[in-house]
């Protein structure tokens, strides 16, 4: 009996659990957690010997006896196409450790410890992002569960499948205050979409089914609570690993015909439309490209959805908002009707509220959220512009704003270059940092970024080739972009995928890499190829720029650093310290060309555009 996996998800199809033959079949069969063919899966190695259970039969390596809870929870977690788990191991989740072990001894997942729980949520939440699939964060109770919360209510509010398992103490001193007792049900209370705690009569393979179901169905957080002597409990005989089969259903909402109409006559009537795409049109790139070269019509993004589409492309017009080009405000500005796809309207994202609109998306809650727009319309963002463009073919007769971006496309890029070459003698200007990062990066690289002045100015001059651009949106969290590039590193690592062999790239201010700058370690121990920028203005400039709009004197926002260098390569990384632009092309190209964790300390002048 033989064991396939699939190279998109990870699901696992297993001859002796599910009693047919890989080859016997259908041609049409479809994966059921992600719906691709059998030419997606590939043949594990190593063959899947006998055991009385055939539920927990593994390759390579003969099945306890006496499976325990914690074999059943991971188990079923697998099946569900969870690959990689962050987390710390502690007293209360031993026994959940010692499962994931064995299962990952066997190939099947990849469990990295890291120096931080709150690194952990992170990297799962930027995992997510990118792949639209589950990993889990696993932690102790107390300390080690509350540390997840902040990555975790990143994924909450950027919509990100993530599954969080907690150890617990044991249930016979809930209650009194054990040492280590928190209420995590109810810490957790908010942040998750689904939660229950696994009892001793639970059954544990259906709890585990549904927290990951619901993470992937609501795209969220999942939360599994797992009191420490459960984690050890002999399962009932017969009892088999829950997976995805007959649990998934097919996504995708078809717009009501009458909203699709009244979408369609307002951009018949209107000669200046915009596409405006946010971070929910990212997965159908292909389908808003087509839509906007059919009706010729400029393509904004918010900040979330950077890299949707080069920023070289004659349509493209790059960012909207705090954040943004001056070539997406004028667009914007002189439109007369757009087309905002998986976007909202919040006051970071700049998408001006005056302009008759078009709202598509699939969360009904998502629409007309902040006020009412003109037409809002519920439905798959891909099936929505498909059938757009077949209701307005041969329709609409917009002005050639072509020339326009072009344009103005050209002013800002003398701009740029005007302000990249400032020089006070304090650092280098965060234009000329990115000027030369754009000309460093691989086109197909993944990208994260921080928060704070690095993260404004890159959303401003950074030209992008389609890089994905993974951030903490919502939630804005500082630190977040070293800690995300790790879970972003594990979606490069999967063989088959989009992501494989792809170089991952961060970027930071000094004070958002401080946060968690502990987890270098961690990515000199994986050999995390993982190249950060760090632009080192020695402050939280942001902060000193907010209090001064605000009539305060900049107060408590400079920061006392270390050599992040030296500190890199103390680590075990590559480490280098550039203070001028001659030298950062040549030191960005060592840097990416280095197979492990490097870092790039610039000295950058917090006063310069």
């Amino acid at each position: 009996m033989s064991v396939y996996v699939c190279d998109v998800c990870g699901y696992r199809y297993d001859e002796a659990k599910e009693g047919v033959l890989w080859e016997d079949l259908p041609d049409d069969w479809l994966c059921p957690l992600c719906g691709v063919g059998k030419d997606k899966f590939t043949l594990l190695s190593e063959p899947v010997q006998e055991s009385a259970d055939p539920s927990l039969q593994v390759t390579g390596e003969k099945a306890a006896a006496e499976p325990l809870v914690s074999d059943v929870l991971v188990e079923t977690m697998v099946n569900w196409g969870v690959r990689w788990i962050f987390g710390m191991l502690g007293h209360s989740n031993l026994g959940l450790g010692e499962a994931v072990r064995k299962v990952e001894e066997l190939g099947h997942l990849r469990f990295i410890d890291i120096r931080h729980e709150g690194a952990a949520s992170f990297a799962c939440s930027a995992y997510g992002k990118l792949t639209r699939r589950l990993s889990a964060c696993l932690s102790i109770a107390g300390p080690g569960a509350t540390n997840l919360l902040t990555g975790l209510w990143d994924a909450n509010l950027d919509r990100s499948p993530v599954l969080a398992i907690t150890g617990q103490v044991e249930t016979q001193v809930l209650g009194p205050g054990g040492f280590q007792e928190v209420d995590l049900q109810a810490a957790y209370g908010k942040v998750a979409s689904w939660q229950q705690t696994v009892l001793a009569d639970s059954r544990h393979e259906e709890l585990m089914t549904l927290a990951c179901k619901n993470a992937l169905t609501v795209r969220g957080v999942s939360h599994l609570v797992v009191p420490d002597e459960i984690q050890k409990l002999e399962i009932p005989a017969g009892k088999k690993a829950g997976n995805p089969e007959g649990r998934m259903m097919k996504t995708g909402i078809s717009p009501p015909a009458e909203s699709l109409e009244k979408a369609a006559d307002l951009l018949e009537g209107s000669r200046k439309p915009v596409i405006i795409a946010g971070y929910g049109a990212v997965p159908f790139r292909d389908q808003v490209l087509d839509l906007a070269e059919q009706l010729n019509c400029p393509v904004i993004t918010t900040y979330k959805a950077k890299g949707l589409l080069p920023d070289s492309h004659p349509l493209a017009c790059g960012v909207v908002g705090r954040s943004g080009t001056p070539v997406a405000a004028r667009m914007m500005t002189e439109s007369d009707c757009l087309l905002v796809l998986g976007a909202g309207f919040s006051a970071h994202s700049g998408i001006s509220r005056d302009i008759p609109a078009i709202q598509v998306d699939f969360d009904p809650s998502a629409l007309a959220r902040f006020h009412p727009v003109t037409v809002p319309v519920w439905g798959d963002i891909g099936q929505t512009v498909s059938l757009l463009r077949k209701s307005l073919e041969g329709r609409c007769r917009f002005e050639d704003r072509g020339a326009v971006i072009a344009g103005e496309w050209k002013n800002w890029r003398r701009e740029k270059k005007r302000r990249a070459a400032m020089d006070q003698g304090s650092g280098m200007s965060s234009a000329a940092v990115y000027e030369l990062l754009g000309k460093a990066v691989p086109g197909d690289a993944l990208m994260t970024i921080d928060v704070g002045d690095n993260a404004y100015s890159f959303g401003r001059y950074f030209e992008s080739e389609s890089q994905p651009v993974i951030m903490s949106g919502y939630l804005g969290s500082i630190g977040y972009s070293f800690p995300a590039a790790m879970g972003i590193w594990a979606a490069t690592m999967e063989a088959g995928s989009p992501f494989e062999g792809r170089k991952v790239i961060s970027v930071s201010g000094d004070g958002g890499f401080a946060q968690y700058m502990g987890e270098l370690l961690t990515a000199v121990k994986y050999g995390m190829n993982i190249t950060h920028l760090l632009l080192n203005n020695s402050s939280l400039g942001k902060i000193a720029k907010e209090q001064e709009m605000e009539n305060f004197p900049a107060w408590k926002t400079s920061l006392n650093n270390v050599n992040f260098a030296e500190y890199a390569e103390s680590c075990g990384a590559r480490g280098f310290r550039v203070k001028n632009a001659a030298d950062l092309a040549g030191v960005l190209e060592q840097a990416l060309d280095h197979a492990g964790p490097s870092l790039v300390e610039v000295e950058v002048d917090p006063h310069l555009p």
